[in-house]
């Protein structure tokens, strides 16, 4: 019997076809494992977000402005409270004081964001008491809730959002983006999460990992609280804008990772991807600002006693880049108030 050949061009194609099968299925794969992986990162940041999600009793909006904001098309304005939970001070989130407070405002239309450090001896209005105190120990009495309302009652706008983060969220935050840049106005022997002097850091522009960035923003010894609140803004803005940067969207999942546990947030879910997407059309202006006042021991409780012609400038301020102070005439005029927010922005007095 005659045998059959097979000629070359038909072995050369067979190979061929194999190659590109193996091609495609590995290409397959590859599309399975990266989408798997999509999904899996979704459902643990959509975790970590349900985790850290507190709505406040009571509170379903701000009594200073009746119906619900839309992150995407609204100006909103965020109160962010550092707390100590450290047991070794015997504090807890429930009755500690705020060691840091930060109130944000952004601006969708200019894409900027105005930030204020509210000194923590700040003596201020305290609506849940009814008398005035230091700001920092409204959270002592009544919790988040409390500190919001008496940032309300000083500046006279809603706070739509709130964050809460205790130190450990914070170190895990800016570990997580593999550091800052951070500018230190002296050299530093501080004491690190642990209550250990471990930081040492020197003058300068300084790359800081989460320990020593929290030591910056804490420390106070060597100056006032003023320059401690500018330092904390200065180091909000570093990770900001380290967040805003493209080589940071791959960090995502370890920051929120870090949030889950150590972080309390009336933000859903859906608006945190939101506040994403405000970041993703690149880093903002951030104007920093600063409230004026003196130091007051005549009681002899050290008290910081604000200038009310400062509290007044900074509350106009708030107000026009949240689009507020227009509302009330376009009631008749028809206009949402962005425009005035955008016109009087670049007027605002920053420092």
């Amino acid at each position: 019997m005659k045998k059959r050949s097979i000629s070359p061009t038909k072995k050369r194609s067979s190979k061929a076809s194999l190659i590109i099968k193996v091609t495609l299925l590995l290409v397959a794969s590859l599309v399975i494992c990266v989408t798997a992986y999509a999904v899996y990162l979704t459902k643990q940041v959509e975790h970590a977000a349900d985790s850290a999600y507190e709505e406040l009793e009571g509170r379903e909006v701000s009594t200073q402005r009746v119906e619900k904001v839309e992150p995407v098309q609204d100006n909103v304005s965020i109160l962010f409270v550092g707390v100590d939970d450290s047991d070794n001070r015997g504090q807890g989130s429930d009755h500690s004081r705020s060691d840091a407070l930060v109130l944000a405002t952004l601006n969708n239309k200019t894409h900027t964001i105005k930030m204020l450090s509210i000194p923590r001896d700040s003596y201020v209005y305290i609506p849940k008491v009814g008398y005035k105190d230091k700001i920092t120990h409204a959270h002592a009495m009544g919790g988040t809730l409390t500190t919001i309302e008496t940032v309300e009652e000083l500046f006279d706008i809603p706070i739509n959002y709130y964050v809460r983060m205790n130190f450990n969220a914070f170190i895990d935050v800016v570990d997580a983006l593999g550091g800052i840049e951070a500018e230190v106005p002296y050299a530093l022997h501080e004491l690190d999460e642990f209550d250990k002097f471990t930081i040492n850091l020197q003058p300068g522009l300084q790359h800081l990992n989460g320990s020593q960035a929290l030591a910056l923003a804490r420390t106070r010894k060597q100056d006032s609280d003023i320059e401690r609140g500018k330092r904390q803004q200065e180091i909000l803005t570093s990770i900001i804008k380290k967040v805003a940067s493209v080589k940071s969207v791959t960090k995502y999942d370890d920051v929120i990772k870090a949030l889950g546990d150590n972080m309390k947030t009336d933000m859903t879910f859906t608006e945190m991807k939101s506040f994403l997407s405000y970041l993703s059309k690149g880093a903002p202006r951030i104007d920093s600002l600063t409230l004026d006042g003196t130091d007051d021991t005549s009681t002899g409780i050290y008290y910081y006693q604000l200038n009310q012609d400062s509290v007044e400038e900074t509350k106009e301020i708030f107000k026009n880049h949240l689009g507020l102070n227009e509302q009330s005439s376009s009631l008749t005029s028809g206009n949402t108030g962005t425009d005035s927010a955008a016109s009087n922005d670049d007027n605002s007095v920053t420092e």
